[in-house]
């Protein structure tokens, strides 16, 4: 397969997005974007997606990718943070964060192509942008090619979910070359990215989440062949693995789900012999979910753990998958992790206590305009991000879940990843939710938000004895509602705040 991206029925050679970038970064130059400064994108995977974080990267600008699922007000409030010069956004989009886009920043509109705009419904007319604005195609045309040496790295600054408040970008410290290169082989290395004629990377999570914009920007350095989904659907995503011999991709554990639940002569119908290299992380994956998974790829699906402040420090392979079921795997070579109590004192082999990590090869970070928030998560030169888990005897660590997400019921602490984890094995169930909310005699008591599959019977009471069979009793939720469509984002990860903030407002409570 040629070297480059393809979209649909679309395609752009590695050596145009290149071109492209350096005259994009001629262009961002001339707006006065300089090093440390902030160019903001709201696209969708597409060839400008790559394009405005390669020339963002040329000027030692942090590139700022924001969730576009965004309201005027969350986007704004990003914009403001990062003091963003430039703001690069898919046309459709920018009606809905107009009202927040601050006064001063440069808008770039990139017209939404027909594949993604197929995907998402968006009607014809919006499809363009105002008549009045200018495009990134256009804007690229009309500079010349940046030909300054290129400037110490920033990559791109994410901002963390916000679960408990607003979201948080992570500033790194220039990186210098050598360190941008060490960094890059050990995403590699753990995500199996080779540059080999045959490798042909599928991007299936938007490139707004820290780990599929390290996949994509790594394979890009790799100038590996790269396919885009506009939007995740588990039929489509065979039928492109088996169109475009596709061997790599990076997942998320709803995507095994949504694929698992297809109909067997589904699963059948597509050649997949071309898959060699699986990657995923982001979310715990049920060991059910992981073995059924293996059972139909082989034994060619790997996981991480890290995040967007540490990187990866954890890693395992299928082989160990089965041998250590639920595990996230053993700590990666040059990281460091400790799991720790209350006082920070490391808790006994086989204890539950926060984790805490550093990553190898990256630059020092802090969260943008909050150096505070950055101490309160150290321990020395370590960091959390909340995560309680545990380690066995033969070092692998196993996550039982965040601890901001942890549920303290009558002074017992429950688990919803585990909760969540039998839940989504349940006949009928497509996906769930659980998390605490206020209750006056316990503190708090367990909440699950279902969503049944199309056309299944499922109600409170089959959930609570399903729960049964499978959980403690007092793990089994007290209030369970049934949703037909759970708030989710495009990865399919499920916005838990918007759900959980109704059941704390009510009792005049903040979460």
């Amino acid at each position: 397969m040629t070297a480059g991206v393809t979209s649909g029925e679309r395609f752009r050679s590695w050596a145009d997005i290149q071109a492209n970038a350096a005259r994009g970064a001629g262009g961002l130059a001339a707006l006065g974007v300089g090093e440390d400064d902030s160019v903001a994108l709201m696209l969708r995977n597409d060839f400008a997606t790559f394009e405005v974080n390669m020339a963002a990267g040329q000027l030692g600008a942090y590139a700022v990718p924001i969730n576009w699922h965004f309201t005027a007000d969350e986007a704004g409030y990003i914009l403001r943070d990062c003091a963003a010069k430039v703001l690069v956004a898919h046309a459709d989009l920018l009606a809905g964060i107009a009202p927040g886009i601050p006064a001063g920043v440069k808008v770039l509109v990139v017209p939404t192509p027909s594949e993604i705009a197929d995907a998402y419904g968006v009607p014809a007319e919006q499809r363009q942008g105002r008549a009045d604005s200018q495009t990134w195609g256009a804007f690229v045309a009309a500079n010349v090619a940046n030909t300054a040496p290129p400037k110490l790295s920033r990559g791109s600054m994410i901002y963390t979910s916000g679960t408990t408040g607003r979201p948080k970008g992570v500033r790194r410290a220039p990186s210098s070359p050598e360190l941008q290169a060490a960094s890059a082989t050990d995403v590699a290395r753990y995500w199996g990215l080779l540059a080999d004629p045959s490798t042909v990377v599928l991007m299936n999570g938007p490139m707004y989440h820290s780990a599929p914009a390290a996949y994509g920007m790594v394979s890009a350095r790799l100038a590996l062949p790269i396919v885009l989904q506009p939007r995740f659907d588990a039929e489509d995503m065979l039928q492109l693995i088996a169109r475009h011999r596709v061997s790599h991709m990076h997942i998320v554990p709803t995507m095994f789900v949504r694929l698992l639940r297809l109909p067997a002569e589904v699963r059948q119908r597509y050649d997949l012999s071309s898959l060699s290299w699986i990657t995923h992380g982001a979310a715990p994956c049920a060991p059910a979910v992981k073995r059924q998974m293996i059972e139909w790829w082989g034994p060619i699906i790997n996981e991480y753990y890290g995040a967007t402040e540490t990187g990866i420090v954890v890693w395992h392979d299928s082989h160990e998958a089965l041998k250590k079921p639920g595990t996230v795997g053993k700590v990666v070579e040059d990281a460091i992790l400790r799991i720790v109590d209350e006082q920070g004192r490391d808790v006994k082999q086989g204890e539950i206590g926060e984790i805490y990590v550093r990553g190898p090869h990256l630059s020092e970070f802090t969260y943008n305009n909050d150096d505070a928030k950055r101490r309160d998560v150290a321990l020395g030169d370590l960091v959390t991000v909340g995560d309680v888990g545990y380690q066995d005897a033969d070092g692998y660590i196993f996550l039982c879940d965040r601890k901001r997400d942890m549920i303290i019921s009558g002074g017992v602490n429950i688990y919803p990843a585990e909760i969540e984890s039998a839940l989504i094995q349940m006949p009928g169930v497509r996906d769930c939710a659980v998390f605490g909310i206020p209750d006056e005699e316990y503190g708090e008591q367990i909440c699950a938000h279902v969503e049944p599959l199309a056309g299944e019977a499922i109600d409170a009471a089959s959930v609570r004895a399903y729960l049964a069979q499978h959980l403690a009793r007092y793990k089994v939720p007290k209030v369970i509602e049934l949703s037909t469509a759970l708030p989710r984002e495009d990865s399919g990860k499920i916005f838990k705040r918007k759900l959980r903030a109704p059941y704390w407002e009510k009792a005049g409570r903040s979460i």
